[in-house]
């Protein structure tokens, strides 16, 4: 059975692997298409799908967070692997080998994996309210391995205004230990790079350029690496991004029609979801609004009719629209929103940027109501931003508790973002495998050139690669 190393180069495009001769390489000693992903085309949603083989209607997760409505609290990036349901890809290949061995090196959804190895971030949270690099590993010992040869996980270059190559070349640096050491029959890796330059600045920008290329050159010694260990690579990536313009604002618009309520702490507003007629959870190019009444349909036909006027709005979706998406799953919005393509969504709902809350100018994914792309930059229109930061984190090394408040509240620095259905090519994911012989379930797919591998074939095309027949 061959091993497999089943690589996910987030935000992989045409335009991206023209810069990329490592890979394109790799794509010339075997094959490459196009990928045709999901809606939400975000990360969660569409992993969840190439792990499952199914879509976010079947596996629940219908974004990277949605409104918990048994909790009354909108959640962002949890982690806990039951959230997917499913049979897990490795899961079906243990059906047909029971020795299967499996890795997963920071695909999401971790927490609980029956993987073989895990290994994601997982900072620590120190009672004094300080939080440090550190990342969640299984088997235990294996944490001080990877840490004693490459250092902490690098959280802070992971995401924020620092996040830089040093997190993906951890990444790549653990995956070629846990190839060597533990030699599984799957490997899963997940390399973030172009997430942040094709986001601050756009994939047609000189920086996206030149973030494809250094990507490029890190991911070389694993590739060098599975290819001397006979290990088949299969590259994935779960959307392509697209230029974007224009901000738009949902949640202002339901609070200025008195949809959408705030309660105020220390003289800044939170939402406040519990009392809400209507809001939404805003995920890049896609957004789920959820109705106070979910029963009440004159409401639903007025947030409808209210979103279906906003500029920069596509497509507004009720439950049956949902499902010709593969959407319509309880975690769904009773509404769901696209973008229209060079639009995006924020999260916002103050009115006044002096009563934002104070996670708003930080970087606090796990507290922010939605997706807040703003966090990959120091704000420009603070020119102390950096110098501040420096000081924080001066403060973090002597044990002083901090706040990192340096995050621009001006969503018009974002030029790039994802997450509706690609509209050309160029915002295409990609499909890339070094194995010459193209498998039967593909094969018509690659050869004509004019077809796109669906996101959930991914988890048996695997399988094939393996020479495991395996029904899915």
């Amino acid at each position: 059975m061959k091993p497999v190393l089943l690589l996910d180069v987030v935000g992989l495009t045409s335009t991206a692997l023209a810069h990329m001769p490592r890979l394109r390489q790799l794509a010339a000693s075997g094959w490459q298409s196009e990928l045709a992903t999901v809606l939400p085309a975000v990360t969660c949603s569409v992993q969840a799908t190439m792990t499952t083989g199914l879509s976010p209607s079947q596996h629940g997760i219908v974004g990277n967070g949605w409104y918990f409505r048994e909790l009354g609290d909108v959640y962002l990036w949890r982690q806990h692997a039951r959230l997917v349901e499913g049979e897990k890809l490795w899961e079906a290949a243990r059906r047909a080998r029971r020795e299967y061995s499996s890795a997963n090196v920071c695909w999401w959804n971790a927490m609980g994996m029956t993987t073989d190895v895990t290994v994601t971030p997982r900072p620590i949270y120190h009672a004094d309210g300080r939080k440090s690099p550190d990342a969640y590993v299984r088997p235990p010992a294996l944490h001080d391995d990877l840490v004693g040869r490459f250092g902490e996980f690098p959280l802070f270059t992971y995401w924020g205004p620092t996040a830089d190559i040093s997190s993906s070349r951890w990444i790549v640096d653990a995956t070629r230990h846990v190839l060597r050491t533990h030699a599984p029959d799957l490997t899963m890796a997940y390399v973030p790079h172009l997430d942040y330059d094709l986001q601050r600045f756009g994939p047609t920008s000189p920086q996206a350029d030149a973030a494809a290329a250094e990507l490029d050159a890190t991911l070389a010694p694993l590739l060098d690496d599975a290819a001397n260990q006979g290990v088949t690579v299969l590259v994935v990536s779960e959307y392509g991004i697209a230029d974007v313009d224009t901000p738009v604002h949902l949640n202002r618009i339901l609070r200025r029609e008195g949809l959408l309520e705030v309660y105020v702490q220390d003289g800044k507003e939170q939402l406040d979801p519990w009392t809400s007629r209507a809001f939404a959870v805003a995920d890049h190019q896609v957004a789920h609004v959820y109705l106070g009444d979910q029963h009440d349909p004159a409401l639903k036909r007025r947030v409808t009719d209210l979103l279906r006027g906003v500029p920069g709005v596509d497509e507004v979706l009720d439950r049956e629209a949902q499902a010709r998406y593969g959407l319509d799953h309880e975690r769904s919005g009773d509404l769901v929103v696209v973008a229209e393509p060079g639009a995006w969504f924020t999260y916002y709902f103050w009115l006044d940027d002096a009563r934002a809350p104070e996670y708003a100018r930080g970087v606090d994914i796990h507290r922010k109501p939605g997706y807040d792309p703003a966090e990959l930059f120091f704000d420009p229109a603070d020119k102390l931003a950096k110098a501040k930061a420096g000081l924080n984190l001066v403060k973090k090394k002597v044990g002083l508790r901090y706040a990192m408040s340096t995050v621009p509240l001006d969503a018009s620095y974002v030029k790039g973002s994802h997450g509706r259905l690609p509209v050309s090519s160029a915002d295409t994911p990609l499909v890339l495998c070094s194995d010459a012989e193209v498998p039967a379930s593909v094969a018509g797919i690659v050869e004509s050139g004019s077809g796109q591998v669906p996101a959930a074939a991914i988890k048996g095309l695997v399988l094939e690669l393996q020479g495991l027949g395996v029904r899915v």
